[in-house]
C-alpha cells in the first residue's frame, strides 16, 4: 500500500494515476478542506481516500498504518497558503517532520520526497525548509529518495508567471541567457513512481531535468516557429528581483522572487546517467510547446 501526500495537487494527482493504472493499492491524502471534485476524482481511480493534515500528527499516523511507502509532493505554496496558519513553516518545515516521524512509528519502509534542485540555492524560506526537511529524511532511518526537479514546464512556461504563449507574450527574468532544464510534471511523477521499485532510488537524491538545457530565449524561439509568431518580451532584471526579495515580508511572497532569480541564474542538469538506470522517457520543450498551442 502507498501513501500519496498531496494527492489532489498537481503531481500527486498525477502519481495517483500512474499508480491506479497499474492496479497498487494506493491511499490518497486529503483534508477536509481539499476540492470536492479533485478528491471525487481520486475515488473514480480506485484511489482510497483518507482525511488528515500535515499539521495533526495524530492523523498522519492513522493514515501512515498498513502503508509501505509514502510519497509526499506537497507544499503550502502557492494555492493553500495562509500566514501564520497554513505555511512554509507549518506545512512545509514542520508537517513535512511530522510526516517523516509518523510514517517510521507506523514502520513505513521508503519514504519519497519532493524538493527542487540543489542549484536552487539562494537563501529564502522555501528553499531552506526543504533542505531542511531532506536532512531530516536522511537522518531518519527511513530508506528515502530525494527527488530534485528543475523548473516545471507547465508552471514555469505558463500565464501564472508571464510566459502567455496564446498571446505571444513572455516574461524573462535576467537576461535569459542561461540554461535550465525545464522538466514536465508529468515526467517527474513517472519517476516518483519508478522510485518505489528502482534499486537505484535507494538512499538517493535525484537531481532532475528534462532532455536538453535551454536558455529562455531558446525557449522563446522554439514557441515561436510552433505557433509562427513573434513574441513581445519584457525583461525583469536580477537587481530589480533582488530588491523584490528584500523588501518582500512575507515567506510566499520572498521564495517567488527569490525562485525567480534561481531562473534568472540558470539550472543546466545533465540526465545522462541518471536515465541509464531510469527507463523515463522525458518531454521536450518542443513537444509542451505543440501540445500547448494544440489545446488553444
Amino acid at each position: 500500500m502507498y501513501l500519496i501526500v498531496g494527492s489532489t495537487g498537481m503531481l500527486g494527482g498525477e502519481i495517483c494515476r500512474l499508480l491506479a493504472a497499474k492496479g497498487c493499492p494506493v491511499k490518497g491524502l486529503v483534508r477536509t478542506t481539499s476540492d470536492q471534485a479533485k478528491v471525487a476524482a481520486l475515488k473514480e481511480l480506485g484511489i482510497q481516500v483518507v482525511e488528515g493534515d500535515l499539521r495533526d500528527r495524530a492523523s498522519l499516523e492513522v493514515a501512515c498504518q498498513g502503508v509501505t511507502a509514502v510519497i509526499s509532493t506537497v507544499s503550502s505554496m502557492p494555492f493553500s497558503y495562509k500566514p501564520g496558519e497554513n505555511d512554509i513553516h507549518t506545512v512545509d518545515t514542520e508537517g513535512a517532520i511530522k510526516l517523516i516521524e509518523a510514517a517510521k512509528s507506523a514502520g513505513v519502509k521508503h519514504f519519497i520526497y519532493t524538493s527542487f534542485s540543489g542549484n536552487l540555492d539562494l537563501d529564502f524560506p522555501l528553499r531552506n525548509a526543504k533542505r531542511f526537511v531532506e536532512k531530516n529524511l536522511k537522518d531518519s532511518g527511513l530508506t528515502y529518495t530525494i527527488l530534485r526537479p528543475s523548473c516545471f514546464t507547465e508552471v514555469w512556461l505558463s500565464p501564472a508567471v508571464g510566459f502567455d504563449a496564446a498571446n505571444a507574450k513572455a516574461t524573462i527574468y535576467g537576461s535569459g541567457t542561461t540554461p535550465i532544464s525545464w522538466i514536465s510534471f508529468l515526467d517527474v511523477a513517472k519517476f516518483a513512481v519508478e522510485s518505489l521499485t528502482n534499486p537505484a532510488a535507494v538512499n538517493a537524491t535525484l537531481e532532475l531535468g528534462g532532455p536538453e538545457p535551454l536558455s529562455p530565449l531558446q525557449v522563446v524561439q522554439i514557441f515561436e516557429k510552433v505557433i509562427g509568431k513573434t513574441f513581445e518580451v519584457q525583461h525583469v532584471p536580477e537587481a530589480a528581483l533582488e530588491a523584490q526579495q528584500k523588501a518582500a515580508t512575507d515567506g510566499m511572497q520572498q521564495s517567488f522572487t527569490a525562485l525567480m532569480r534561481c531562473y534568472a541564474q540558470g539550472d543546466p542538469i545533465d540526465m545522462q546517467e541518471t536515465l541509464k538506470v531510469f527507463p523515463v522517457q522525458l518531454t521536450s520543450v518542443r513537444e509542451y510547446a505543440q501540445q500547448v498551442m494544440t489545446a488553444v
